[in-house]
């Protein structure tokens, strides 16, 4: 794997999110603010000021193009874009009273998840008679905050994981909206908030990332204990990797035998296998890794800051530079293109603003 895209960004990125043709991204600051750039000039082309607090999550449906976003203001908001080019916040009916935390669109784009530390999960859909978005909250088992949610390629099951140390399957099927999903490992009969699932972290920590595989059958999911369990509804298998490293954060399957992972370790992890026999295999280095040529403004006066003495002064400190393409914590990983294969190539971004695309 080698990085084929190296932006750096004047500020930390907490999420990213790209348009179905890679032309732009939207990133998550640590404001309330989210910025759009152009991919190929890296120009600004509008910021999304809606929101109070700071906008936590964020993700940009393909087909239909339209981003949502939430926030530690309570809200979330779908932005759809006029013909002008500017984009429309519209509020979704959340119905929470602590901050949301993360955000998805299902596979089919007509309904999304909203997490939060009300110790629910707002699944959100569009009301055709009161031309709105409401919600339905999915709340039992949940016991703490919610940190993280991904969509079954079904369109109704999802994963959630959280504070309460537990990953989770449950059904977010919305009667008029979903029409009844095919027998899966996971379940038949599937009405709104059955459970189908449940597992506890081996090592006691909170849930930061969960994860299905392509096809459904496997879900993959993180703790703070830098492990990653896979747990396989079909045969009744569940395998944790331990690692030596420090906690994932975000992780995507790269097809049904491999996946990455990235978090505090500042690189991403390589893993790979099936069934119990999962492994980890590397992590991607600066030995690996080629930096683009790729350069800006920002990226310039950091190295001008650095003749002028400032990597000396870091490093009387204590402060070196990591070896690694990333120099702090990854925050999130996405796919980023796909092929017959599975996932061809997958984005990371972090705290220290850089925007990375690597290809498998």
């Amino acid at each position: 794997m080698t990085s084929i895209t190296d932006h750096l960004f004047p500020f930390g990125i907490a999420a990213h999110a790209y348009n179905k043709d890679r032309s732009q991204v939207a990133v998550c600051l640590d404001t309330s603010d989210v910025h759009i750039y152009d991919t190929t000039s890296w120009t600004l082309l509008t910021k999304l000021t809606e929101h109070d607090e700071l906008v936590t999550g964020i993700d940009w449906a393909p087909e239909t193009n339209r981003i949502v976003t939430c926030s530690q203001d309570r809200n979330a908001y779908v932005w759809t874009q006029e013909p002008n080019g500017t984009w429309k916040p519209t509020l979704v009916l959340l119905r929470i009273n602590r901050a949301a935390t993360h955000v998805r669109w299902s596979p089919r784009e007509d309904k999304f998840a909203v997490a939060s530390g009300a110790r629910c999960v707002a699944i959100c859909y569009f009301e055709e008679d009161n031309d709105w978005w409401v919600s339905k909250h999915l709340k039992k088992p949940i016991r703490s905050t919610v940190l993280c949610v991904d969509w079954h390629p079904n369109n109704v099951l999802l994963a959630v994981g959280g504070a309460d140390m537990r990953a989770y399957v449950l059904s977010a099927y919305i009667k008029g909206v979903d029409s009844k999903p095919p027998p899966s490992p996971w379940g038949e009969k599937l009405p709104f908030n059955t459970i189908c699932a449940e597992y506890v972290n081996p090592a006691g920590g909170w849930i930061h990332s969960v994860a299905f595989s392509p096809s459904g059958d496997a879900l993959a999911f993180t703790g703070h204990d830098a492990c990653i369990t896979l747990a396989y509804p079909g045969t009744g298998a569940v395998t944790t990797i331990p690692t030596d490293r420090l906690p994932y954060l975000s992780m995507v399957w790269i097809n049904e035998h491999r996946l990455v992972a990235a978090g505090h370790d500042c690189a991403p992890a390589y893993f790979e296998g099936q069934g119990d026999q999962w492994q980890f295999v590397k992590a991607l280095d600066a030995k690996e890794v080629k930096k683009a040529a790729n350069t800006n403004s920002a990226f310039n006066m950091f190295k001008q800051m650095d003749s002028r003495g400032i990597t000396s002064k870091n490093t009387a400190e204590g402060k070196t530079e990591l070896s690694t393409l990333h120099q702090n914590t990854i925050t999130m990983v996405r796919a980023f293109r796909r092929s017959s294969e599975g996932v061809s190539e997958f984005s990371t971004s972090g705290v220290d603003g850089r925007l990375v695309v690597w290809a498998v």
